[in-house]
């Protein structure tokens, strides 16, 4: 290459760095939405401390203001076999690799478009041969009508950014790798908030259960009393048939539980990534789970900042305002750079040598002038995606500050429900033992003992429901507050 043709490749090649540097991005710059302006989830104040139903894993628990959520925040519940359960199913789990595959694919789209705004060179070899006619005259030197010419070049073009075009392509891509990237954390969250709520789920069917096989040996005992004292003729058959209904429809509760405890213990193993015939070896109970007592609340400023969907609705009108710059920008001037330098001649041997090298510089400049409104409108078009992801982020904001209320409200009232439950279930265990010590003795009547069974089958029922629904209400707000993905690096969780 001579001195001339590099000094003038040199040149262009200044001119487009210009060019480039001093270009501005059109388009709007974007500008991160403010958060909501209040200083608290609920209209009305939250008590200081929720009431308590000791003994039943009821105690008492109270919100504390600014703590950050752990990244492992399921450590809470005290459970070894549920931590373990947790980091095997991250490892594990292929919703949670498929978000992490589309992340890296929407990185590595960010990394092809920034790409874009470098100097493309390709390298170019021709080997041909050729016969020209008689009648024409021969292009090598020669004057032979036959021969083979070799040609290399190096082609180079470039398209400088000036007007940001490529730039705020690469602002929107960022964006939506971020969007990715906030999905990745809205799955990490719901698979964690899922195994532990589905091992909750199991402890308290598996106590169902438990209570329903205690009530069908308790209904079979009185059975056999009635018989006996039909037998002896103190009771009618009345009697006999009343109370083998109730056992009757003491062992038709059963299947019902049974199935739906074997139907968690399938959804443990799917999270897990494993195949529901492959066994999860823990058995919950609530009695081996503990009830935080402290539960964290998040400023209403930080929320908008720990909800991944909020991040992602975030990111997702960042990338409509990169968008608009787009659309802009392709109704403005583009200008291309080219530029190739080579050698041909007619023996391999000969490439590069004296006389042989050719070169070739050029630019252009295109104006879009008419193409039937179509640019206009994709710029309009941008613009109302834009109002659309914004007002998408407002519903999404609103629906998150919705949930967290939702969450908090559940917790204050779910320790009420449990108290008067746990009241209820010592209330029907006294009645049921005095029906049946009456009936036992011939005094009481079978009427009065059956509704003393359902009565105590129910308050069980409800009792178990309510102590599993504050430990769900726990996770809620986990989840509510973001479940502690910004600390997962520092925690070194699987993720």
């Amino acid at each position: 290459m001579t001195t001339m043709i590099k000094k003038r490749i040199t040149g262009t090649a200044a001119l487009a760095l210009l060019l480039a540097v001093g270009g501005c991005a059109v388009g709007p710059d974007f500008q991160k939405p403010e958060a909501p302006a209040t200083r608290g989830y609920t209209a009305e104040p939250l008590p200081a401390q929720t009431t308590s139903a000791p003994g039943i894993a009821g105690e008492a628990q109270r919100f504390v203001e600014g703590q950050d959520v752990p990244a492992q925040w399921w450590r809470v519940f005290g459970s070894d076999a549920l931590d373990e359960l947790v980091a095997s199913a991250l490892r594990a789990n292929p919703d949670l690799q498929a978000a992490q595959a589309a992340l890296r694919a929407a990185q590595e789209g960010v990394a092809a478009q920034r790409g874009e705004a470098l100097p493309k060179l390709d390298l170019q070899f021709t080997p041909t041969r050729q016969r020209v006619a008689n009648p024409l005259a021969s292009p090598a030197e020669s004057g032979a009508s036959l021969y083979t010419l070799h040609s290399a070049q190096l082609n180079i073009s470039y398209v400088p950014d000036v007007f940001g075009a490529n730039r705020r392509q690469v602002e929107a891509l960022t964006a939506q790798a971020d969007v990715q990237r906030f999905q990745r954390e809205a799955v990490y969250i719901t698979l964690t908030t899922n195994i532990v709520n589905a091992a909750i789920q199991e402890a308290s069917l598996r106590a169902q259960c438990q209570a329903t096989r205690d009530l069908i040996a308790l209904s079979t005992q009185l059975l056999d009393i009635t018989r006996r004292q039909h037998a002896a003729g103190q009771l009618g058959g009345i009697e006999v048939a009343a109370q083998e209904s109730a056992l009757a429809q003491a062992e038709a509760v059963l299947p019902g539980l049974e199935k739906q405890l074997a139907q968690q213990r399938h959804l443990l193993a799917v999270l897990g990534g494993r195949l529901p015939s492959e066994d999860v070896a823990p058995r919950f109970e609530l009695a081996s789970l503990v009830l935080p007592q402290e539960l964290p609340l998040s400023l209403p400023s930080r929320l908008v900042e720990q909800r991944p969907d909020i991040r992602a609705a975030q990111a997702q009108l960042h990338a409509a305002s990169a968008q608009v710059g787009v659309a802009t920008a392709a109704r403005l001037p583009s200008l291309t750079l080219t530029a190739n330098v080579g050698s041909s001649a007619l023996a391999l041997s000969q490439l590069l040598g004296s006389g042989t090298g050719f070169w070739f510089v050029g630019g252009g400049l295109a104006q879009p002038i008419f193409h039937g409104g179509t640019l206009r409108h994709q710029q309009r078009a941008a613009e109302a995606s834009y109002e659309q992801a914004a007002a998408q982020y407002r519903s999404t904001v609103l629906t998150a500050f919705q949930n967290t209320a939702d969450t908090l409200q559940a917790i204050v009232s779910d320790a009420q429900t449990l108290r008067a439950a746990a009241a209820a279930e010592s209330a029907s265990r006294k009645s049921l033992g005095y029906a049946r010590r009456q009936r036992e003795l011939g005094a009481g009547g079978a009427a009065e003992l059956i509704l003393a069974q359902q009565t105590h089958q129910q308050a069980v029922s409800t009792l178990i429901q309510a102590q599993a629904s504050r430990f769900t209400d726990a996770v809620a707000l986990f989840q509510s507050l973001g479940g502690g993905w910004w600390n997962v690096a520092a925690a070194d969780t699987p993720h």
